[in-house]
Parts: structure tokens; C-alpha cells; sequence
């Protein structure tokens, strides 16, 4: 009988998932802080991918806003104009060449991401803008902030491998890439040196 209530008692008690949180702190080798890094970590996970942001990539003061944004593989992003003047957005990526015609104030245009990889966007009418969409095919990826930090949860402990990714990072594919020990619980923290390119010089048009 003591068995039996022992075994009950075990079974009402959830198991605690054996995950930890990764922070990454991505700075110039001058210890400037990155922003705009989008750090990716490789893990086993179950069920459909979704953040917590909206997936839409803005025109509005004749820039992309925002300048980096993450979405899953599968994601649908919009394209609102919020200018008062015409744009016609385009990518010749490997992950998606699409091409958005002539579209003006208020109207908004959709965009499936199919195929995980870095989309480049330009304007083939206003040259100074540029941005990039990073389609990913692992829940656990973020964004670095203006410290140049980034947090991601609930990673599945053991090791992992981890990506940085920043458009102007001297780096082939401008990426680099590390390994690290999960721990079951709490964090483990790395510091990433970036050394990065200038961005291209552009000139505003309106």
C-alpha cells in the first residue's frame, strides 16, 4: 500500500525539464556591443516554431523597419508601405527570390518563407534601403539588443552548437560558429568577438 502511494505521489509530480538558458554577448574586438546579431542554437524540438514578434517588415521613412527581423520556416511576412510614396521590394536570395511590384500608401503585401537561410531585401526604387529577413528552422534563436546581448530560453541541455550571424560580420557566410554545454538549469554564458565591416555607404533618396 506504501508503494502504491509513493508511486502516486511520484507520478503527480511533473518532471522538470532538463533545459538551460544562453546568453551570447556579441561585441567589436574594441568591446563595442553588436546589435542586430541573430544568434541561432541547434537543438531537438517538437512541434510548430513561433515567436512571440510579429512577422512584418515595414516601409516607412524610406527604410525597411526593421532593419533584421526572424521568422520560422513556413512564415508568412507582410509588407505594409506606411510611406506616402511608391516601393518596389525585391530579394535575389538563395532563400527566396520574390519580387513586389509597385505597391503605394497603405497597401500591403504578403510573402511566404519556404526554405531557412538569410533573405536580403533591397527597394528597386529608393537604393538606400536595404534589410534582411533570417528564416530559421529552430525555435531557439534571437536577436542581440543595443547592449549586444542575447537570450535564449529553455534550450535542451548538452552540447549544443551555436551560430552568430551579422550582415557586416568579416566572416564566410557572416556567420561564426561555437559549441556549447548546455546546463540542465541556470545559464551558460558566452562572449563573442565580432569584427565587423563597415556598412555600405548610401545615399538617401526622396
Amino acid at each position: 500500500m506504501k508503494l502504491l502511494a509513493a508511486l502516486a505521489l511520484m507520478l503527480a509530480i511533473p518532471l522538470r525539464a532538463l533545459a538551460g538558458d544562453v546568453v551570447i554577448d556579441v561585441r567589436t574586438p574594441q568591446g563595442a556591443p553588436v546589435a542586430n546579431a541573430v544568434v541561432t542554437v541547434a537543438a531537438p524540438h517538437a512541434g510548430p516554431i513561433r515567436f512571440g514578434w510579429p512577422y512584418r517588415m515595414a516601409q516607412h521613412n524610406l527604410q525597411f523597419d526593421p532593419f533584421v527581423l526572424i521568422v520560422p520556416v513556413g512564415a508568412d511576412v507582410t509588407f505594409p508601405n506606411l510611406d506616402t510614396v511608391r516601393h518596389h521590394v525585391y530579394s535575389f536570395s538563395a532563400a527566396k527570390t520574390f519580387e513586389l511590384k509597385l505597391f503605394g500608401h497603405d497597401e500591403t503585401r504578403v510573402v511566404h518563407f519556404d526554405k531557412a537561410g538569410v533573405v536580403d531585401l533591397g527597394c528597386n526604387i529608393h537604393d538606400n534601403m536595404i534589410a534582411y529577413i533570417v528564416v530559421v528552422d529552430t525555435p531557439y534563436a534571437a536577436q542581440t539588443n543595443a547592449a549586444g546581448e542575447a537570450v535564449i530560453r529553455g534550450v535542451p541541455a548538452g552540447a549544443r552548437g551555436v551560430r552568430v550571424w551579422h550582415p557586416y560580420l568579416r566572416a564566410p557566410g557572416n556567420a561564426i560558429a561555437l559549441n556549447l554545454a548546455v546546463p540542465a538549469e541556470g545559464q551558460v554564458r558566452q562572449a563573442v568577438a565580432a569584427d565587423l565591416r563597415a556598412p555600405p555607404v548610401m545615399h538617401r533618396m526622396y
